[in-house]
């Protein structure tokens, strides 16, 4: 058996991945936890932000609205498109596209995993930075 990662993780253990719709902080990937086959992150919408209609090739994912409102897209959906608020979950199967958006006047926070990890850091690579961990932005924008 491999080195064991952390086990309990605080939000400033880990980097913050930025971008002009909000912020992401991935608190189990392989990186941190030594996960195998799945990661976990907080994501935070700002206010008529979101993520635009995107896919994850071989990549599983489900959403967990904590707090907030907003619609979401996902491809061949009954109906595709959707209002969500806290206590919802969202499936989305591997390579559907799919899409958030805040609709509402505060954050839109989520909790997002996928299966198998790899698609957060295709997200890294596209953030408009990346801050070390120890840094948590103010949320700007509200």
């Amino acid at each position: 058996m491999g080195k064991l990662g952390k086990k309990v993780i605080h939000p400033e253990d880990v980097e913050t991945q930025v971008f002009d719709w909000g912020t992401i902080k991935w608190t189990s990937t392989p990186g941190v936890t030594n996960a195998e086959r799945f990661t976990f992150g907080i994501v935070i919408l700002l206010p008529g932000k979101g993520h635009t209609k995107h896919n994850h090739p071989g990549v599983e994912e489900i959403l967990y609205v904590v707090s907030g409102k907003g619609e979401q897209y996902v491809e061949g959906a009954e109906p595709e498109r959707t209002e969500i608020r806290a206590g919802d979950t969202i499936h989305i199967p591997p390579g559907v596209y799919h899409e958030t958006i805040n609709t509402g006047w505060e954050p839109l926070v989520l909790v997002a995993i996928y299966a198998p990890p790899g698609a957060e850091e295709d997200l890294r690579k596209i953030a408009d930075k990346v801050l070390p961990p120890g840094k948590n932005p103010e949320i700007s924008g509200i």
